[in-house]
This record gives C-alpha cells, sequence and structure tokens, in this order.
C-alpha cells in the first residue's frame, strides 16, 4: 500500500515541477533551507532551494522545490534557467539572502528584475556584529526604524 502509495504522490510531483508557469511575476522569494535529510542510511544536513512567486492576483504559488547538498550561486543559475524554460519571461522585484553572486545570476537570466535584500536577512547580518548582551536593544530599535518606513 505505501509503494502506491509514493507511486502516486511521486508521478504528481513530477507533474507539479514540470508544469508551465506564468509568463510575469511581481515579486519572487528565493531561499534555501538547511534541514536535516536521511540519504542512502545517513542523515545529513542539506539545502532546500525554494522559488515562491506572488502572481498578479496576489496568491502565492510554490514553484519549485529542489535538494542539494549545498547553497550557491551556481546551482541557483540552474534554477533561474529551470524557471525560465517553464515560461517565466519577467520579474518585477526578486527577494534573496545576502549570497555571493547570487544577484548577478538573477540578472543574467533576467535582466529587468530589481534585486532586493530581504529585511529579515538584513537585521540578521546586522546584529552578528553586535555583543550578546545588547542585541535585544539593538533590534528593537531596528525594528522601530523598520515600521516607521511603512
Amino acid at each position: 500500500m505505501i509503494s502506491g502509495v509514493t507511486d502516486e504522490v511521486k508521478g504528481l510531483v513530477q507533474e507539479c515541477r514540470n508544469r508551465p508557469l506564468e509568463s510575469f511575476y511581481p515579486v519572487i522569494f528565493f531561499d534555501a533551507l538547511r534541514v536535516n535529510i536521511r540519504d542512502e542510511g545517513h542523515i545529513s544536513k542539506k539545502a532546500v532551494y525554494l522559488a515562491l512567486a506572488i502572481r498578479l492576483d496576489g496568491q502565492k504559488e510554490l514553484l519549485g522545490m529542489w535538494i542539494e547538498r549545498n547553497e550557491g550561486s551556481k546551482f541557483w543559475m540552474g534554477i533561474l534557467n529551470e524557471l525560465k524554460n517553464r515560461g517565466v519571461q519577467d520579474v518585477l522585484i526578486a527577494a534573496v539572502d545576502g549570497l555571493t553572486g547570487f544577484p548577478d545570476a538573477i540578472n543574467a537570466v533576467f535582466p529587468k528584475t530589481e534585486v532586493q535584500l530581504c529585511m529579515v536577512q538584513m537585521v540578521g547580518n546586522s546584529v552578528r556584529y553586535v555583543p550578546y548582551k545588547d542585541r535585544k536593544a539593538v533590534t528593537g530599535d531596528l525594528r522601530s526604524c523598520l515600521v516607521s518606513f511603512k
């Protein structure tokens, strides 16, 4: 029974991964999460790459998930080309973390796209250099600054 369910799910996953995409997305969030994955009897940390889009009607759409050993701009370049091959022609804003080379990869595939550093990543990178005892005060100040931008 489990094998039958697994085979059915594999088919649905393959359909989802190969479906055509819209030609334009106002915003796409690109990020990779580090998770523990069992692979050939061993548990290891791998990067799960995610591309989450906001459509013109405001709905979220998961464009895809990919698994790789580590996060890198070279692998992201392959993902971006795959999205283009599936029909994406233009992206207004790409929200990314601070991965070196990632903005260049995005602009190589989607030259008109504005690359925006994710605020959560920016705050996280900023407080990295703050002594632990001062982090609560600094993040409180950052939060009030971000609220005033709205």
